[in-house]
Formats: structure tokens, C-alpha cells, sequence
């Protein structure tokens, strides 16, 4: 077999069989992988559930609810359980970008419990922020900065160093307040559909 030549339209023929290839190959494993893949998201999504409502509980169909934040369409999943309602809020103007948490709420409007199912915040700053909101008893930073039993209704939940009742990341104020947001919106998207 004689070797080919060296020229532009071989080496144009050779990229794109091998690029054609690679690309069957990746859609045939990502299709292949969908399915374990939304059962493992389904998973994540049950087990935090739990977490913020503090234990196992009976969840309804969620209900999807858009809102128009700051002009842009954001969009919120409710969760309704036995034990209150847990609600997924997204700020996209975390320090990395999107910051997504799930928020449980009891019938009063007190924060259950709080996880992040999303973040691209600092390793070892930003990324704190899923234990540094928690209550003390829970690994959280302080009293001051947990949010878990106040109500947004009631609490400026904003940080300090704006006015608010609540203590900031420390050198993670943008993290800060892109969760403070996150969990502002979960709660009126809440009282919304309460």
C-alpha cells in the first residue's frame, strides 16, 4: 500500500475522517451514558430534598415557575412535601457564574435547610458557601451567618457589609451575595406559589 502524499487536501480528508469518527463515538457513549446519568441527577435532586426538609419525606409533582429577575427570565422548580416546601433558585452572578441551591421552606417561611446543587465559586473561598450559611450545630461558621431558621421575610438577607443581617464569606462577598439572592428568590418564588 503506498503511503499517502503530504499535501493540503489529504491531510483536510484525514482530519475530518477522524473527526467525523471521534464524534459518532462520543454521541453513541453520550447516549449511551443518559440514562444513568438522569438517574444519578434524580438521585442528587432526592437527597437533597431530604436534606433541607430534614429528613425522608412524600414530594408532589414539582411545579416550574418563571420570573422576571432584574430583567432576566429565570426559572424556579418548587418541590411541595408533607414536611413544607423546598424550592431550586438560580443566581447568575456568582463569582464563577450560576450559583444553583435548593432551599426548604417550613408553612411559617423559616429556612429549613439549604443545598448547592451548583457552583463554579473559587475552590477554598466561594466554594464554602455550602457549609458557611449552615447553623453552627450543622458545621456552619456562626450564628450571624447562618440563614438556616431565619425567615427572608422577616431578615434583610443581605450581607453586612450592605446593610444586612447576615455575615459574608470571608474574601467571598460576590459568592455571598449571589447566594443570598439565590435563597431572597427562592422564598418569594415561595410566597408565590403559597
Amino acid at each position: 500500500m503506498e503511503k499517502l502524499k503530504s499535501n493540503l487536501p489529504n491531510m483536510v480528508g484525514v482530519l475530518t475522517t477522524v473527526a467525523v469518527l471521534c464524534g459518532g463515538i462520543l454521541a453513541y457513549v453520550n447516549d449511551l451514558t443518559a440514562a444513568p446519568r438522569q438517574q444519578a441527577a434524580d438521585n442528587a435532586l432526592a437527597a437533597g430534598i431530604e436534606q433541607v426538609m430534614g429528613g425522608k419525606c412524600k414530594v408532589q409533582k414539582p411545579d416550574t415557575v418563571k420570573r422576571n429577575v432584574d430583567g432576566k427570565e429565570l426559572t424556579y422548580i418548587v418541590y411541595k412535601t408533607d414536611k413544607g416546601t423546598a424550592v431550586q433558585s438560580t443566581d447568575p452572578n456568582g463569582f464563577g457564574g450560576n450559583l444553583t441551591v435548593l432551599v426548604g421552606f417550613n408553612d411559617g417561611g423559616d429556612i429549613l435547610g439549604y443545598t448547592i446543587l451548583e457552583t463554579a465559586e473559587t475552590p477554598g473561598l466561594g466554594a464554602k458557601a455550602d457549609k458557611w450559611f449552615q447553623s453552627p450545630a450543622n458545621g456552619g461558621n456562626s450564628e450571624k451567618s447562618s440563614v438556616v431558621g431565619k425567615n427572608p421575610g422577616k431578615v434583610n438577607m443581605t450581607v453586612s457589609k450592605d446593610g444586612g443581617e447576615i455575615d459574608a464569606i470571608t474574601a467571598s462577598t460576590i459568592t455571598s451575595r449571589s447566594f443570598l439572592r439565590a435563597v431572597q428568590q427562592a422564598y418569594n418564588t415561595y410566597m408565590e406559589k403559597k
